[in-house]
């Protein structure tokens, strides 16, 4: 999966010849997951026609600030486009566009959501050689690199005007590897492998029945899906659940009991930097399987039951490098649980979910959860859609990675 899925883009488009190639573009990102608003200059659009950009990007392309033949029109509101999105892309970015961005000449749209923009800025220039290497468009290209927006480097080859050399846009094709590499680089967790469990477990009985909980696995997938997207490479050992991943790149292990899980937890332990045990494994399991089925005879019937073997608990044992997180999930008494399992189990944090708090817990699409390290720091979260609080876990691997390398 592209990094560039689900992105909100905000491409721009100045009024060059390598204005045509923006259809092709918008395509690719579309192609790639993201999300695209086009705005053009008027310049622009004696190159390529908004229906075209509107028709593939299925959103309405903006070009002024309203339309003056419509009493009736809205606003364009520059302020919300730029808020709108994670990144912004200007392309083609002519001469006469890079002027305007570094000198803050607001005469048009563009320019004026631009100034406005809070997310990354990306600008492929496009010109003749000779003015791609005049002093005042090297002067721009310094200026822009300062204010932090980053340049997509032109291509050589044939020019508009007959002559070969640098000033070609960026192909589209290259503009996207250019942005995913970049993006890539940059995103918190690369390089960093994270083992997350997720759902129940089902203890089985005889052929047709189990011992199980009402775990949907939701927390932990949306952590997997979380992680992966920060640039971590995950492993997802999930119980039984009909939940997969979007993230094709998520290495999904699916397993049935608590010895399968726990076999497969201590084969990956080794290599990860991180394990976040989100499953809600079974404490106990039938000591005795039937290899048939059981027959309504009795009027009572009784399980002998064994302990499973504690996952948690173990990799708390041999854990050395990896940041360890567990949950708890408690019904009385919560803090004070909490608090004991991470002496007794070795942990660097804890999710502690209560049942007492509404909307939190097994089947809902929300969670509510205080977080707890090891130097039994409290810090309550409020409810929250699991997905957020997906991220909220990813904040505190995070923090824990920038901490030490700090020190």
């Amino acid at each position: 999966m592209s990094v560039l899925s689900g992105k909100k883009i905000l491409l721009g488009i100045s009024g060059g010849i390598a204005a045509y190639k923006t259809a092709s573009l918008v395509r690719l990102f579309i192609k790639a997951g993201a999300h695209v608003q086009v705005i053009m200059t008027p310049a622009s659009k004696d190159f390529v026609t908004p229906l075209t950009l509107s028709t593939l990007s299925k959103n309405p392309v903006h070009s002024t600030f309203f339309n003056e033949e419509d009493e009736d029109a809205q606003w364009n509101n520059h302020v919300e486009l730029g808020l709108w999105a994670d990144l912004m892309v200007i392309a083609p970015a002519t001469a006469n566009t890079l002027s305007k961005m570094v000198n803050g000449n607001c005469d048009n749209l563009l320019i004026a959501t631009y100034l406005s923009a809070k997310c990354p800025v990306y600008f492929a220039p496009a010109m003749d050689l000779d003015m791609y290497k005049h002093p005042s468009t090297i002067a721009s290209f310094h200026a822009l690199k300062q204010f932090g927006n980053t340049i997509i480097p032109a291509e050589s080859g044939e020019l508009a005007s007959g002559l070969s050399g640098e000033g070609r846009m960026a192909e589209p094709e290259n503009i996207i590897v250019f942005l995913e590499n970049d993006l890539e680089s940059k995103l918190p967790l690369k390089g960093k492998k994270i083992l997350i469990t997720a759902g129940p477990t089902y203890e089985a009985i005889d052929p047709v029945r189990f011992i199980g909980n009402y775990s949907s696995g939701k927390m932990g997938f949306d952590i997997a899906e979380s992680a992966s997207k920060l640039g971590a490479t995950v492993i997802l050992i999930s119980g039984p659940t009909h939940l997969n991943c979007s993230n094709s790149s998520i290495n999904l292990l699916r397993v049935t009991s608590a010895q399968e899980m726990y076999d497969a937890c201590l084969a990956h332990f080794s290599e990860v930097d991180v394990a976040i045990c989100a499953a809600a494994v079974a404490d106990y399991k039938p000591k005795t399987i039937a290899s048939q089925k059981i027959k309504k005879s009795e009027t009572e019937f009784i399980i002998e039951l064994e302990k499973t073997k504690d996952i948690l608990a173990s990799l708390g044992k041999i854990k050395e490098k990896q940041f360890l997180i567990g949950f708890a999930l408690e019904t009385e008494n919560e803090i004070e649980n909490a608090k004991l399992k991470i002496q007794k189990k070795n942990l660097d944090l804890i999710v502690l979910n209560s049942l007492q708090d509404k909307g939190a817990g097994f089947g809902n699409p929300t969670n509510k959860i205080t977080f707890i390290d090891k130097d039994f720091i409290i810090e309550p979260m409020s409810l929250k859609p699991k997905e957020q609080v997906a991220n909220d876990i990813m904040d505190k691997v995070i923090s824990h990675y920038e901490i030490s390398f700090n020190k």
